[in-house]
């Protein structure tokens, strides 16, 4: 009877090989599962081997990251789901640093090649409900919007989860969202509440304030 497999020991051994990367340390068979009371068979197990987990591990960051994204309740507002969107995207990358610098690294391959491009497509549905709303103008084309939407998102997360900015930095993603969506044709005034609205997880807390992500 095969060997039911457990999903902890999976996402331990994906966490601790992308902490391992990060950190330089060499990653074999045997420093992987060392101290972790799993044996070098459960690499042979839960991902046919080394060149298995290393595909996996990419795929890993582009689940979670997937995760995010779906748990964010799309409202009225398509710009305030975009910053939304945003915020889900800088969350994932805070939660888990150590897979966030791996699931853009080329190096290695994707078990799903389309999973990085599910997180582009769902900016993308947002900019057409915000064409449709005649928030953005018809001329927009939401794939290149999309992208510089991701490219500020991308940045800001580089920069505080593996790089060298505290997480204060992350309040300046409101000004830049709102200049590129301005710049798409929304309303300076309406873009900024729409922004903070979103980003509201990011934004640092003020005594008795609700978290503006959930606000509608």
């Amino acid at each position: 009877m095969a060997r039911t497999k457990d999903p902890a020991v999976r996402s331990l051994l994906l966490d601790r090989a992308a902490h391992m990367l990060r950190t330089r340390q060499p990653v074999t068979l045997r420093t992987l599962v060392a101290g972790t009371g799993v044996s070098t068979m459960a690499v042979y197990t839960y991902f046919g081997g080394m060149d298995g987990l290393w595909k996996a591990l990419r795929q890993e960051g582009f689940t979670r990251l997937a995760a995010q994204l779906a748990a964010v309740k799309m409202s009225a507002d398509p710009v305030r789901d975009l910053a939304a969107l945003g915020a889900a995207y800088l969350a994932n990358a805070l939660e888990n640093p150590d897979l966030y610098r791996v699931m853009f690294d080329a190096g290695f391959g994707l078990e799903d090649t389309g999973a990085a491009d599910e997180t582009l497509d769902r900016l993308v549905r947002a900019i057409n409900r915000a064409k449709t709303n005649s928030r953005f103008r018809d001329e927009v084309d939401p794939l290149e919007l999309a992208t510089q939407s991701w490219t500020i998102g991308h940045g800001l997360a580089s920069l505080v989860a593996t790089g060298p900015l505290p997480h204060q930095a992350l309040t300046h993603g409101v000004p830049m969202l709102t200049a590129l969506f301005t710049s798409a044709g929304d309303e300076p005034g309406r873009c900024r509440q729409s922004v903070e609205r979103g980003w509201g997880r990011m934004l640092p807390a003020t005594p008795g304030s609700r978290d503006r992500s959930d606000i509608p």
